[in-house]
């Protein structure tokens, strides 16, 4: 291919990618069933675009290639499981779901979003609790389907939560 036609097919391929990402926010509306189904089906087709059409071009036109934009690498924020926390005697578990369900609401919220509220709660209620004892709460609840999540629930910044419908 010519540059001329390299641009030409770079423009509408960017487009389509800025579609996907649409996408994939209107995916994360659904129910946990169809967005799990959906989300790794789009993940493929988003890699195959990736992989397959972009990068051709850029190995050929390498100026062609967007400018990368200094992205965090989404990591694990915490590991620690709901079965190691030890609430303090005076906060139950179904005391701690009331503060967490208070709080959720049925828009998605980032995860580190929710646990910074759930906290400031906590310590309203002179209730000492850690981030990742928070966290791991919200991710049973998730499990557990009790609650809305999208994304790895340990990585705080790179998920979501919200109450179900």
């Amino acid at each position: 291919m010519n540059r001329k036609q390299a641009v030409r097919i770079n423009e509408h391929l960017l487009d389509a990618y800025q579609a996907m990402d649409d996408a994939r926010m209107a995916i994360a509306g659904l129910g946990k069933d169809e967005r799990l189904k959906l989300e790794d089906l789009l993940q493929e087709v988003v890699a195959a675009l990736q992989q397959k059409l972009l990068a051709p071009i850029y190995d050929q036109y390498p100026d062609l290639e967007p400018p990368v934009v200094d992205e965090e690498i989404p990591t694990v924020d915490s590991r620690l499981e709901w079965s190691q926390v030890r609430l303090p005697p005076s906060l139950t578990e179904a005391d701690f779901d009331s503060i967490i369900f208070s709080l959720l609401k049925p828009q998605w919220q980032k995860t580190a979003r929710m646990i910074i509220l759930v906290e400031g709660r906590c310590q309203e209620l002179s209730v000492p609790i850690s981030h990742a004892a928070i966290a791991a709460r919200l991710k049973v609840l998730a499990d557990s389907n009790r609650i809305e999540g999208v994304g790895d629930i340990r990585m705080w910044r790179y998920s979501e939560v919200r109450l179900k419908d």
